[in-house]
């Protein structure tokens, strides 16, 4: 089995494994705030990628989200993210999924993403031209900041300090704004060509590499750009993202 097989594959059976969960009813834990939920579903949905990584690759390292951590004897890495979107997940909504990374050393070599509400797996990376459901997307025209749709997310603490007159900049030359709550999902819009731009701050890594990987395998660009005293991720249309980022840094 190829790593894009197995990324499909595993990442299939978490999406699966946390629908089922959430259909049988949650149990809910808060973590840093009031919106940084975990659940059954996200720690269930971890062991079963990490217990099937550990089996098809037992030399790759391993990191989740709920505390995952496998040492590896070279230079891979599998970087899971179990439930993205679990405020969503939570809630009844469909906007999340379950979504994995794999690092060369400091590059990513694939993403996959596993949607359950369509049930849609995407697989691809910069040398692994992506797919739905093994079909694969089209290129996306590239396309500036004014006629771009910006998916983003900001703490509403944030919106009165450094970070959001940065955040202000970089959405003021948007044509439009969307905040839908799983960032993996907005990358993924974006690689269909449904959304242009997404830009967040402070993104780990699981909540990055998926979606970066399926949009520069479709000549997109990914981005990290410090600004305002955190380090913002964006990624999407090539003009798009070169603007936003001048925006962010702009004194």
């Amino acid at each position: 089995m190829s790593d894009a097989e197995l990324a499909a594959d595993v990442v299939r059976r978490a999406g699966r494994a946390a629908a089922g969960i959430r259909e049988a009813g949650l149990s809910v834990e808060q973590k840093s705030d009031r919106s940084d939920l975990v659940t059954q579903a996200d720690r269930e949905a971890e062991r079963i990628v990490v217990d099937r990584l550990r089996e098809a690759r037992p030399e790759d390292g391993v990191v989740g989200e709920e505390g995952a951590s496998v040492p590896g004897t070279g230079s891979r890495r599998w970087v899971i993210d179990p439930v993205d979107g679990t405020y969503n997940f939570v809630r009844g909504l469909d906007w999340w999924c379950s979504a994995l990374a794999l690092q060369d050393g400091d590059d990513v070599v694939l993403g996959a993403v596993h949607h359950p509400a369509s049930d849609a797996v995407y697989v691809g990376g910069p040398d692994l031209p992506p797919t739905r459901d093994g079909v694969p997307l089209e290129p996306q025209p590239d396309v500036a900041l004014a006629d771009a749709c910006v998916t983003t997310y900001l703490h509403p603490p944030f919106y009165g300090d450094e970070v959001g007159a940065a955040f202000e900049r970089m959405v003021n030359g948007a044509a439009t704004v969307r905040m839908l709550g799983s960032g993996t999902m907005d990358s993924v819009a974006v690689a269909e060509g449904r959304l242009h731009v997404r830009c967040q701050h402070s993104v780990p890594i699981w909540d990055w590499l998926p979606g970066a990987a399926l949009v520069l395998g479709l000549g997109g660009a990914a981005r990290q750009v410090s600004a305002a005293g955190v380090v913002w991720s964006v990624l999407g249309a090539p003009t798009a993202v070169a603007e936003v980022c001048s925006a962010l840094t702009e004194r």
